[in-house]
């Protein structure tokens, strides 16, 4: 039974001592962030010539001019703290705990109402409805846990960081990033090219029950989908899926594991009825359709071409109200679900209460760093000699 107690010291403040403690795990994570980046991949390394340059055939002009007019819309000083270069380290320093370390940007919270609508606009430009709807739900979701907690000062549906990269109002390569508690999605265009992850999504509680947003879910589907393809599965099936019977502390893939080795693990989609294949389907596109429906279909294309090479990995039990893990893991798309213990909460086991996920482009392409090489080696690259002479 899950503990609805709530955790005295839960992780919510920035901290009044820094203790040794602490000090090593922000010095980790500034390491994480600093190492060549090679993206998440198996232990061969990364697969090369997976995510050329091309011409989707997406509008992408609405996206832009919400960011020229978020931009536009800044001070000065703001301008100076909210937007970076392309290449700039501080992608890689997103963090879905409630804690404050290395948050960078322009805090939602500190803008006045025109200003942060705008800088939702940009999120909104680029997400569907649907997805756009999950991310705020979620959000308002930190303020159902502040409101229960006592702490809306430290958890609110404002406290999520926002940063703009690169020049959108030039026409180059450019993105965004929206970092907080349980909310952090990195979005890049490259031409015409959307690049969405990672992504990492999660809530504690997943339902609010009071307060200002009672009503408010997330992640219904994604437990039930998920679940419905491992019960379609036969015992044969099943035995290729569950590759450990605990759950593991968190994701494999969360924040500052952007180079992690992940073999290929469990079950390939190939060896799926025509009936399951549809639901792992419906599955994968609850993740890929958080994008806006053009980048939606161009990706669901993507990974398609993968189906063969992709796997259902899960962990834990099979009962109706269990608890659980799963993965989606293709060359091109990794997916991560997982019942988490409380942080918020006291109970030490994981319940339905708290859930993460996370979504990644695999073989060096998060953040689109395969298709930023690429753009630069196309239309940055020097002159040869050869060319300066003639």
């Amino acid at each position: 039974m899950t503990d609805l107690r709530y955790r005295a010291e839960a992780p919510t403040r920035r901290p009044a001592v820094w203790t040794p403690d602490l000090l090593a795990k922000v010095d980790w994570r500034r390491r994480a962030a600093a190492e060549p980046f090679r993206g998440v991949a198996g232990p061969e390394g990364p697969r090369p010539d997976l995510f050329p340059l091309r011409t989707t055939g997406v509008d992408v002009g609405g996206a832009r001019r919400a960011a020229e007019e978020y931009l536009a819309a800044l001070t000065p000083a703001q301008l100076a703290t909210g937007r970076f270069a392309i290449d700039d380290v501080t992608w890689r320093h997103w963090a879905n705990g409630a804690r404050y370390f290395l948050r960078h940007g322009l805090c939602l919270e500190d803008l006045d109402d025109g200003t942060r609508h705008r800088a939702l606009a940009v999120v909104r430009a680029a997400l569907s409805a649907a997805g756009y709807a999950q991310v705020v739900d979620l959000m308002h979701l930190n303020l159902t846990i502040g409101e229960l907690r006592g702490e809306e000062h430290l958890l609110n549906e404002w406290l999520y960081w926002f940063s703009v990269y690169g020049e959108p109002e030039r026409g180059g390569p450019w993105g965004w990033q929206l970092d907080g508690h349980h909310v952090n999605v990195n979005c890049v265009f490259v031409g015409d090219q959307m690049v969405l992850t990672p992504t990492f999504l999660g809530a504690e509680p997943v339902v609010a029950e009071s307060g200002k947003y009672a009503g408010t879910t997330a992640f219904r589907a994604e437990e039930a989908v998920g679940q419905a393809l491992f019960e379609s599965l036969t015992n044969r099936q099943r035995e290729r899926a569950v590759i450990a019977d605990e759950l593991p502390p968190d994701l494999f893939t969360g924040a500052f594991r952007d180079n992690h080795e992940l073999a290929y693990e469990g079950l390939p989609l190939g060896e799926l009825t025509s009936n399951q294949r549809a639901v792992a389907a419906e599955l994968i596109g609850l993740y890929v359709d958080r994008a806006a429906d053009g980048h939606a279909r161009v990706r669901r294309e993507e990974v398609r071409a993968h189906e063969h090479d992709t796997y259902f990995a899960w962990i834990g039990g099979g009962t109706p109200d269990g608890v659980f893990y799963y993965r989606v893991h293709s060359p091109v798309i990794l997916v991560e679900f997982e019942h988490q213990a409380g942080v918020m909460f006291a109970n030490d086991t994981p319940s339905r209460r708290h859930i993460h996920t996370v979504v990644r482009t695999p073989n060096g392409n998060d953040y689109g760093i395969d298709l930023l090489r690429r753009h630069h080696e196309r239309f940055h690259r020097p002159p040869s000699t050869e060319e300066e002479q003639g």
